[in-house]
């Protein structure tokens, strides 16, 4: 009874002496998209130019929220300065510049893409990975897309990036590689 009645006193103090292993905690892969810690603690998101974004629009997810970034658009006409809305840094929103995107794409597949769909492009160019596809469907004309951007180059001191751009739905099913470039702070140009 004693050798055990030690043993089990042996094994409590043992148990009390050795130090628990502590818990280590590490930071979240930079891929990784945005949950709780990333989330309360780097509240912005760092796109291709370098800009620090404090929205995404379900960018970093693969899913562009169309409404989000039609409220931020609001009423802007073209496009062209969509990255300059709001008086605060949280309206903004990387935008493809229209007008060069219905010229090169085709009369009927641009007449379809309205400013929503531009930013959901030019934000996907901004924060989306290279092979990370963004998808979101227009409900004004029912149409899919996907923009998956492809590679990043350096072109006359701009950075730029080919993306597939995918389209379908409305009797349209129409895939392109194209080609854009960073004009200014959120605006990308194809070329």
């Amino acid at each position: 009874m004693i050798n055990r009645t030690k043993l089990i006193i042996l094994t409590f103090a043992a148990a009390l002496i050795l130090p628990v292993a502590p818990s280590a905690y590490a930071d979240p892969p930079p891929w990784a998209p945005a949950h709780g810690w990333r989330k309360k603690h780097d509240p912005y998101y760092v796109g291709y130019s370098g800009k620090k974004w404090n929205k995404d629009y379900g960018i970093i997810s693969g899913e562009c929220n169309w409404q989000a970034i039609g409220t931020v658009l609001g009423g802007v006409v073209g496009g062209a300065v969509g990255a300059s809305v709001g008086k605060d840094g949280n309206k903004t929103v990387a935008i493809i510049i229209g007008s060069v995107l219905g010229a090169v794409i085709g009369n009927q597949v641009g007449k379809s893409i309205d400013d929503n769909d531009r930013g959901c492009i030019g934000h996907s160019l901004e924060l989306a990975h290279d092979r990370q596809t963004v998808r979101w469907v227009n409900p004004d004309n029912g149409i899919n897309y996907r923009v998956t951007p492809l590679s990043s180059f350096t072109k006359n001191g701009r950075k730029c990036r080919d993306y597939m751009l995918y389209m379908s739905g409305n009797d349209i099913d129409d895939s392109r590689q194209e080609r854009a470039c960073l004009m200014s702070d959120g605006v990308w140009k194809p070329i």
